[in-house]
């Protein structure tokens, strides 16, 4: 009889990670993650909100026709400016001729197709300064709409169109907070060392992760992410881990979820399972 070797078990098979994304956006990391074999804990440390006051993205979009290009850095965003068109009676996918739609990211541009509005341009790189380096017009006398975050995103992108002649507009379409405490699943795991990675998705995530975790285990609290391993998605959300964490173990290349997953594999591939798992 012939034996058949058995099947190589999934590469995050016995690891626990925590995930931390806007609660409304666990569910395809949730997937993702799960599918390469680990336990997936939520770590839900964005809420998105409506912004303070509508008011600055009604005035733009009220102007939307004098505008040459609409420029999305979140699919939040995405979401922020066809909710308020709808309220007009408008949509992207039936905005005023002449206005072309760029994105940053594939999770951005993928919610502009479901749209029925599919992104003019789409930087090769899913971080906003791929989008300046490789804009594919002169942004000479360019207007230019920045729907974004309320408070902590990067004002980059308007500086940069703005040294290239542009009129760059941002205004707030939507604001992230940060939620009212860590699920009970995730502060067990935490407390007893059973998780063997976290990883971030954006910058506001690790202030938050970090001030949440300050909340439930006070001036300790640095001692509950010894020996689990930090991974981020991008250079920026390094660079915050880095801050506010002290280190972060590896960066996710491309920058988005499956960069994320490739990371994290990597990172626990020769490490031991932690306790628990």
């Amino acid at each position: 009889m012939t034996s058949h070797p058995l099947p190589e078990p999934p590469p995050l098979s016995g690891r626990r990670v925590a995930i931390t994304r806007a609660e409304h956006q666990l569910g395809a990391a949730r997937a993702l993650f799960t599918a390469a074999g680990a336990e997936v804990l939520d770590l839900p440390a964005l809420v998105v909100t409506a912004p303070d006051s509508w008011g600055p993205l009604d005035d733009a979009l009220e102007e939307l026709a004098d505008f040459h290009w609409l420029v999305f850095s979140s699919s939040n965003g995405v979401e922020a400016v066809e909710q308020r068109l709808r309220r007009r009676g408008s949509s992207l996918a039936r905005r005023p001729a002449g206005v072309h739609l760029a994105a940053v990211g594939r999770k951005t541009a993928q919610r502009l197709e479901e749209l029925g509005a599919p992104a003019d341009f789409v930087p090769p790189a899913f971080v906003a300064d791929s989008l300046v380096e490789h804009f594919p017009v002169s942004g000479w006398g360019l207007r230019l709409l920045l729907p974004r975050v309320q408070s902590g995103g990067r004002t980059l992108l308007a500086e940069a169109f703005a040294a290239a002649g542009s009129r760059a507009v941002e205004v707030p379409a939507y604001e992230t907070r940060c939620p009212r405490g860590l699920p009970s699943a995730t502060l067990a795991a935490l407390e007893q060392g059973r998780l063997d990675a976290i990883t971030f998705s954006s910058g506001k995530t690790v202030s938050h992760t970090a001030r949440l975790l300050r909340e439930a285990f006070g001036d300790d609290w640095h001692c509950k992410l010894e020996g689990l391993a930090i991974v981020s998605i991008g250079p920026q959300t390094s660079e915050r881990c880095r801050q506010e964490l002290g280190r972060v173990d590896a960066e996710a290349n491309p920058f988005d979820l499956d960069g994320l997953l490739q990371a994290c594999r990597e990172i626990l591939r020769d490490r031991p399972l932690r306790a628990g798992s």
